[in-house]
C-alpha cells in the first residue's frame, strides 16, 4: 500500500526545495511530476509538431511511455525506454512543455501516468493541484505558502547567485503576475485542497520547515501503521 505526501503552494514558497530535502531524509521517493510534461513535450518537439498542432499532439498521447526510476538520490527519466533525464531540461522543450500542458487531454493522460507511477510507493509530490486533483485522497496533503515579498526576495537571491540580471522590484512583479495567473488557470490551477494543513513559512527556514514537514510524515505513517494492524487483526 502506498504512502502519498502532496506538497501544493505558490512560486517561490520552497516546495522544490522541501521536497528533495524530505526524499533525502525520509526515504519517501519525490515524484517529479513536471517531467511528465517535459517527456511529452520532448516527444512532440521530436515528431516536428509544435504546440498548436493540437490534433497531431492528441494523436501521441496513446503511444507514449514515460517512466521515473531512482538510482540513489537521482532520478532517472526514461522516455519510451530511453534516458531523456538531460535532454527535457532545454529551454526548447520547457517552453514547449508550459504550452502543452494547458491541453485538458494532455493534463488528464499526465495525471494518469503520475497515479500509476506510483504504484504501491512512498512518495512527496509537489505542484499546484496535487492534493486537489492528482492525488485527492493522499494521506497528508501540505500547502507552503509565504508572503509574496518573501518570496520575492527568495527568487532574487537565486536569480543574483545565478548571475542573472534582474531588479528585485521585477521578481516581485513576476511573482505577483504568476500567483494570478496560476490561481485562474483554466487547467491545473493552483488550489488549497480543504484537508491540507498550511504551512507559513514567511518567517521560517528551511531546516525549520523540513523538520515541521518530516514530524507531520512520521506521525502521519504511524497512524496508517496503527490502522493497518488493527484492520489484520479484525
Amino acid at each position: 500500500m502506498s504512502f502519498i505526501v502532496a506538497v501544493d503552494g505558490p512560486a517561490g514558497s520552497g516546495k522544490g526545495t522541501i521536497t528533495k530535502e524530505i526524499e533525502k531524509r525520509t526515504g519517501l521517493i519525490n515524484l517529479d511530476t513536471g517531467a511528465t510534461y517535459r517527456c511529452f513535450a520532448l516527444e512532440v518537439l521530436r515528431h516536428g509538431y509544435t504546440p498548436s498542432d493540437t490534433q497531431h499532439i492528441l494523436n501521441l498521447l496513446d503511444n507514449i511511455d514515460i517512466k521515473i526510476e531512482n538510482e540513489g538520490m537521482k532520478d532517472i527519466i526514461l522516455l519510451n525506454g530511453k534516458d531523456v533525464t538531460d535532454e527535457i531540461r532545454s529551454t526548447e522543450v520547457t517552453e514547449a512543455s508550459a504550452l502543452i500542458s494547458t491541453i485538458i487531454e494532455v493534463r488528464n493522460k499526465m495525471v494518469e501516468l503520475q497515479r500509476k507511477m506510483v504504484g504501491n510507493k512512498n512518495v512527496i509530490v509537489e505542484g499546484r493541484d496535487i492534493g486537489t486533483v492528482v492525488f485527492p485522497h493522499a494521506d497528508l496533503k501540505i500547502y507552503l505558502d509565504a508572503d509574496d515579498e518573501v518570496r520575492a526576495q527568495r527568487r532574487y537571491k537565486e536569480y543574483i547567485e545565478k548571475g542573472i540580471n534582474i531588479t528585485y522590484d521585477e521578481v516581485l512583479e513576476q511573482i505577483r503576475w504568476r500567483d494570478e495567473n496560476d490561481k485562474n488557470k483554466q487547467v491545473g490551477a493552483l488550489k488549497k485542497a480543504e484537508d491540507a494543513i498550511v504551512i507559513d513559512t514567511s518567517n521560517m527556514n528551511i531546516e525549520e520547515v523540513v523538520e515541521k514537514v518530516k514530524n507531520m510524515i512520521n506521525q502521519k505513517l504511524k497512524e496508517k501503521e496503527e490502522n493497518n494492524m488493527e484492520n489484520i487483526e479484525r
